[in-house]
């Protein structure tokens, strides 16, 4: 009997686990965070937020929809409805009284999303250029822009920008070969490979730029972007996501780019808009970033082509 109990008690700690591991760390602290606000929510009108009920969750979107988007009431339905399930609860998001509710809502506030800035062409070849003319080491500048160069090229999102190490490199006669291990959109790590062919031109060449970088650095081994310690002596330590953003932001404000509206999502809705503009179909936009569905991928489609068989363009006037 103790031998069963015992068991019994190992496996369930293993299905704990199981459950836990089938989302990606920065998954379930966006859950935990999402749901501490609910918990918070809660709290403050006397209510209960583990287990809940669709009522409560429903008056929690609505007081969320005073200051939020859409998107966000969705994310933290979701949320909410994965702590309950890892906690064994079960809570019906399906329930009437929230799906009618977000229709209200997404009705009263309307469901036009307006995302971040894309990093276009003209905003690459500026940070460049001015990255160019800064008065700072050549290994700072050769680190900077192959940050800029490959998550563009690769139409990275900046967590797996960041994740690259070097043993995830292969220069082939045509390009290079990147094998990216996990990403937002591939939970179970069955991981992918992007390839990125050398430019034309060469100040511009994600590739010819990371090869340079590679041996100025001396980089051999482990992450190839790495922090500079106050004396810019390179370190061994891997840039945060948010050094990506800081430090496009930066460039782009020293070039005279109004930065508010750019984000680290920039670089890869960039490289999707101007492969859309260029004439690349949705497939193979979607085999460079990774993207599982083309609701999104046919959205930077449709904003590259705005100008493009527009009907006014008939118009002589």
């Amino acid at each position: 009997m103790n031998e069963l109990t015992t068991d019994l008690k190992l496996l369930h700690e293993a299905t704990l686990n199981n459950l836990k591991n089938s989302k990606a760390n920065n998954t379930l602290k966006a859950y935990k965070s999402d749901f501490k606000d609910f918990g918070l929510f809660c709290s403050k009108h006397g209510l209960n937020s583990l287990p809940t009920e669709p009522k409560i969750v429903s008056l929690y979107l609505t007081h969320l929809s005073k200051n939020s988007k859409i998107s966000t009431l969705r994310r933290r339905l979701v949320s909410i409805s994965m702590v309950h399930k890892l906690k064994g609860h079960y809570l019906d998001t399906k329930h009437p009284i929230i799906v009618e509710n977000l229709m209200g809502i997404r009705r009263v506030k309307g469901s036009i999303q307006k995302g971040k800035k894309p990093l276009l062409i003209n905003h690459l070849k500026s940070i460049i250029n001015v990255i160019n003319q800064q008065k700072i080491d050549d290994i700072k500048k050769l680190r900077d822009k192959s940050i800029i160069l490959i998550g563009f090229g690769g139409g990275f999102r900046r967590t797996e920008l960041i994740s690259i190490d070097h043993e995830d490199l292969e220069f082939v006669p045509e390009g290079l070969k990147i094998s990216i291990k996990r990403s937002k959109t591939d939970q179970y790590g069955e991981g992918m490979i992007k390839g990125l062919p050398y430019f034309y031109n060469e100040i511009f060449c994600p590739v010819k730029t990371l090869q340079k970088w590679l041996k100025i650095s001396n980089i051999k081994t482990g992450p190839i972007f790495r922090r500079f310690s106050k004396g810019l002596s390179l370190t061994d330590k891997r840039l945060t996501d948010q050094s990506v953003v800081l430090l496009m932001k930066k460039y782009l404000n020293i070039a005279g780019i109004e930065n508010k509206n750019f984000a680290g999502h920039s670089l890869r809705s960039g490289f999707a808009t101007v492969a859309a503009d260029s004439g690349a179909d949705e497939r193979s936009i979607m085999a460079m970033t990774g993207h599982k569905s083309t609701q999104m991928v046919r959205r930077y489609i449709k904003e590259a082509n705005i100008f493009k068989n527009n009907a006014l363009n008939k118009i002589k006037i």
